[in-house]
């Protein structure tokens, strides 16, 4: 079975809405995925609770309907007209109306108090050792270790080739990401959990951790992975067109893996710092540019710039922006967007040189040919004098 199908599949068979899943690589060892058609007991403590409120409540539900399918199939057979028998009435018996009032009270309180217990160990996120503010946007997810100094965006990194049908899909077809949130195992890590624009839900059945992002709010939630490993789920909320190409992926590693990916991160994020000082060759802008386009744009403008109209108009030839008197309004654009459109504005999402970088390549590709070799110093000013 496909990861994507296994995903779904879980989310059906999900009694609580928060379940385990049926999602993982394939190549973790030592990890009980249970039967193709069931959820597996996942890698924490919390995901295994679920997986048995799942079982137990699955096998009284199984002898809930036994019992009342077998009653009411033996009542049809005994009692059908061709026997001519007098059905009996229970309508005055005070034994049946007990029995029948007191049976459901204690099958809930057999299925609600060993589901309490879990729901209190979920909304118990004390104690944390690290802690990971998640920002949900459209459609893409921010990761920020708070007190680490670091911060990524993860986008979905499918090829269009495979989402548009020209090559086989994979097996990770829009499961896999190009920046995975990084991990220690053992380690109880604490998830705030935000959105900049609308609702999206950040959810991975494997850990049994499921929970909104909602803006203006702050969720939280909690896991402590106990296997290194590639676990992976998506939003959980229809959140809007391309609500099917927002993946989760978290890599479980050591803890010594993990203090070397935040070194790693740190160095990174001051060689970029270091980049917008630079002036770029237009050969380097358009490498640059051609990258993030097809990252951040080419699934609403398309990869020929064509876009698709009336929703995503053409950057291709588009007189309005790709003109000497349009470079303002192509930065504005891409800066803040457009209101009322579908149009997100990148200030915040992307550095200057990769906004220098794509208006540098949409204004020089598909036969724009502007000349045009837009600066990351030129857009730090435009964002220094408006603030």
């Amino acid at each position: 079975m496909r990861c994507r199908e296994r995903l779904m599949v879980a989310l059906l068979l999900s009694p609580l809405g928060v379940g385990a899943g049926l999602v993982q690589a394939e190549q973790q060892q030592g990890v009980d995925y249970g039967s193709r058609w069931n959820m597996p007991t996942g890698v924490t403590e919390i995901s295994r609770e679920v997986h048995s409120l799942h079982m137990i409540i699955f096998a009284i539900c199984v002898v809930i309907a036994v019992v009342v399918f077998g009653v009411m199939f033996w009542s049809l057979i005994r009692y059908r007209r061709s026997r001519n028998k007098d059905a009996a009435h229970f309508h005055e018996s005070t034994a049946v109306e007990l029995i029948w009032t007191a049976v459901p009270v204690v099958i809930l309180i057999a299925m609600a108090v060993p589901a309490t217990a879990t729901l209190k160990k979920i909304y118990d996120p004390s104690d944390a050792q690290v802690d990971v503010l998640i920002t949900g946007y459209q459609w893409r997810w921010r990761y920020e270790f708070l007190n680490e100094d670091v911060a990524y965006f993860s986008n979905l990194s499918t090829p269009l080739e495979q989402i548009e049908g020209q090559q086989a899909k994979g097996e990770a077809y829009l499961l896999e990401v190009d920046e995975p949130l990084v991990l220690p195992v053992d380690t109880k890590v604490r998830f705030l959990l935000t959105s900049n624009d609308v609702i999206h839900a950040w959810w991975v059945p494997e850990l049994a951790v499921k929970k909104d992002a909602v803006p203006g709010f702050i969720n939280e939630s909690w896991t402590n992975i106990e296997q290194p490993g590639t676990y992976r789920g998506q939003c959980a909320e229809l959140c809007g067109r391309n609500h099917g190409f927002m993946p989760v992926e978290v890599k479980a590693v050591s803890q010594q893996e993990f203090q070397t990916f935040l070194d790693e991160k740190r160095a990174l994020a001051l060689a970029e710092k270091a980049k917008e000082s630079k002036q770029w060759s237009m050969a380097e802008l358009m490498e640059k540019g051609e990258a993030v386009y097809t990252t951040y744009c080419a699934a609403c403008h398309q990869p020929n710039g064509q876009g698709l109209p009336p929703a995503f108009p053409a950057l291709a030839g588009n007189d309005n922006m790709i003109s000497a008197s349009g470079l303002d309004i192509h930065i504005e654009r891409v800066l803040y967007g457009k209101s009322g459109t579908a149009m997100p504005g990148f200030a915040e999402t992307l550095s200057a040189v990769d906004i220098a970088a794509v208006v540098t390549y949409e204004r020089n590709a598909w036969g724009n040919d502007t000349g045009d070799a837009i600066q990351p110093e030129q857009i730090n000013q435009i964002l220094t004098a408006e603030e």
